[in-house]
């Protein structure tokens, strides 16, 4: 099977190519924005047909959160247009797409983990393009599954747990909120579920969303709290509201995804959070 992969270069991208050398079976095209523009329509729909593209794994997209609330034209760009591009082109050859989206196309008002049911309302701009993106995909995709996630972190990139590493080693004071609950999920464990459903996916004639994090649950202060003692690092860490950073996006209180669709369909054992952190610090 002949997979593309876009946005090869980010997090989750890297964690793939770091597989796909164990990985028999499959034969990777890995792109990023320098190889393939997804926002150019024909040029993404040559590159599937010059390499015969069985399957794309769409890591791309825009994911400053807060920028995005200004710069709307180029998040709707890589976060909706561009998926759209992928979703039609995918279904005029055959191939299946299977594209990651996030926990913030649910507003974060919820009392319980949000379920693939649930009705999507993003609150941040980002929100907003990301499920305008799984919209074109269900328009416009003949078999695709949208795989929704929160909290990605790896050993590639800039993310939170390498932010609260190098500041916690240089001896600052951290200021971390606690109203804001969800799930980190290790880019590696994503990478890793993403390759192992493929050839179950592949078997589908429609468009599935599934939800994927690590198992348990935290608040961002907690997150900080088990880095720093893995690592055994002496830093204060103080808790924090919301309320008092600034930040230009809103940000979902409540965001934990409920995986028993994606544990059922694939009988997956997912790790819990925790467990994975200590997986990734020692990469680090």
């Amino acid at each position: 099977m002949k997979i593309l992969v876009t946005g090869s270069d980010g997090q989750l991208g890297s964690e793939i190519k770091d597989i796909a050398v164990c990985c028999h079976g499959f034969d990777f095209l890995f792109t990023d924005k320098d190889q393939l523009d997804v926002t150019d329509y024909q040029q993404v729909l040559d590159t599937l047909q010059k390499n015969k593209i069985d399957c794309i794994v769409n890591c791309a997209g825009y994911t400053a959160v807060d920028k995005a609330e200004e710069e709307r034209a180029a998040a709707r760009l890589l976060n909706t247009t561009a998926v759209g591009h992928l979703a039609r082109a995918a279904a005029s050859l055959g191939a299946l797409l299977i594209h990651v989206s996030t926990d913030y196309v649910f507003n974060g008002k919820g009392y319980r983990p949000y379920t693939e049911d649930d009705i999507p309302v993003p609150a941040s701009m980002y929100g907003k393009t990301k499920l305008e993106g799984e919209d074109e995909i269900i328009r416009h995709a003949g078999r695709a599954a949208i795989i929704r996630t929160s909290w990605l972190y790896s050993a590639h990139g800039a993310n939170f747990v390498k932010t609260i590493l190098n500041k916690a080693m240089a001896g600052d004071e951290l200021k971390v909120v606690f109203d804001q609950v969800g799930s980190p999920t290790y880019a590696a464990d994503l990478a890793q579920t993403i390759l192992d459903i493929i050839p179950e996916l592949s078997a589908k004639k429609k468009v599935d969303i599934y939800h994927y994090s690590n198992e348990g649950v935290a608040s961002w202060f907690d997150f900080a709290k088990a880095i720093v003692e893995i690592k055994g690092i002496d830093c204060k860490i103080t808790p924090i509201l919301t309320m008092e950073i600034q930040s230009k996006a809103p940000r979902p209180h409540y965001s934990l995804l409920d995986k028993s669709r994606i544990k059922k369909d694939f009988g997956l054992q997912i790790p819990h959070w925790r467990e994975s952190l200590g997986r990734c610090l020692q990469r680090l």
